[in-house]
Formats: structure tokens, C-alpha cells, sequence
């Protein structure tokens, strides 16, 4: 088995739903357990346009190779209605294999560790949460490169409170 880490994220439509209602799609899947789940954050587009994203990543054991990894996530994304109209166009639903295992991958429809993570808060934010000592292939620590992203916008998103059986019944 392998661990790997996937990026979600979404924009239009209900993205908060879209992105809790992958996460289960992946958990069901044969090959794939989800083992961690980071916080969900607002983020401001970046070379993109439209609203703010949500995102938040996943840490996967998976029996699955990085290729088929990554077709079982643009299934999932194509289930979801995203369209690729434009490069960075706004998506219902985006799914990227940020890391396999402590593989470096570098083929024309798949790079991993994925290539543009360190500069980017909405990705190295949510994998903090789940692993913030994890080392980044060619790339450092997640929490050292946090550092270098400390000026971009990102916002945790507040979870569901709904009272506990505990706290109805009291």
C-alpha cells in the first residue's frame, strides 16, 4: 500500500457539498481508504477568476498505481460535471494527486509531487493539518514552505455544530 495526497478543490455550485460528496466517492472506491482528512479552507482564486474556492486535502492508503490514481480522480471530476473550457477556468470540482508515496513522477498528463504546490497556500495548508513534518520530494518540509506563502489569503472554514445526543438530551 501506498500513502498518497490529494488536493480538492471546487468553486461553482454547492463546492462545500461537491467536495464532501468526493471525499466519500474516493472512500468507496476498492484500493483507496481515506486515513486523514484536512480542515476546509476559503481561498481567494489564483491565476484564475470567479469566486473563492474551497479546499481541503485527503490522505489516501491505496493498492492503486499513481496513474490509475489519477484516471480514478478525473472520473470522479467528470461525475461532477467539471469542464476544462480554459486553462484555471473555474470548476465544480478539482481533484489533484499532490504526492505518491516518495515518488517523483514526471510524464506529460502526471507530475508528482505536483509541481506547483509549494507556492500555494490552498494546498500546503490543508496538508499541514494532516502531516506538517511531511517532506515534499525535491521541495522541503510543509510547514518550512508555509512560510513562503504567509501573504496569500486562506481562511479555515467553519465545520457543522450540531449539538450532540449528549447535549439535546440535557
Amino acid at each position: 500500500m501506498t500513502v498518497a495526497y490529494i488536493g480538492l478543490g471546487a468553486n461553482l455550485g454547492d463546492a462545500r457539498q461537491s467536495i464532501k460528496d468526493a471525499i466519500v466517492c474516493l472512500a468507496q472506491q476498492i484500493g483507496v481508504t481515506i486515513i486523514g482528512k484536512s480542515d476546509l479552507y476559503r481561498t481567494a482564486p489564483i491565476e484564475s477568476s470567479g469566486d473563492d474556492y474551497l479546499n481541503c486535502a485527503v490522505a489516501v492508503e491505496t493498492s492503486l498505481s499513481a496513474r490509475q490514481l489519477l484516471a480514478l480522480c478525473l472520473k470522479i471530476e467528470l461525475h461532477f460535471g467539471r469542464e476544462r473550457p480554459f486553462k484555471n477556468a473555474p470548476r465544480t470540482l478539482d481533484l489533484d494527486v499532490l504526492l505518491y508515496g516518495n515518488e517523483c513522477i514526471a510524464e506529460p498528463d502526471l507530475i508528482v509531487p505536483h509541481p506547483r504546490m509549494a507556492s500555494r497556500a490552498f494546498v500546503l495548508r490543508p496538508l499541514a493539518d494532516l502531516a506538517p513534518e511531511l517532506d515534499i520530494p525535491g521541495m522541503g518540509r510543509v510547514s518550512a514552505l508555509l512560510l513562503d506563502v504567509a501573504d496569500q489569503r486562506i481562511e479555515r472554514v467553519a465545520q457543522c455544530c450540531c449539538p450532540t445526543k449528549r447535549a439535546v438530551a440535557s
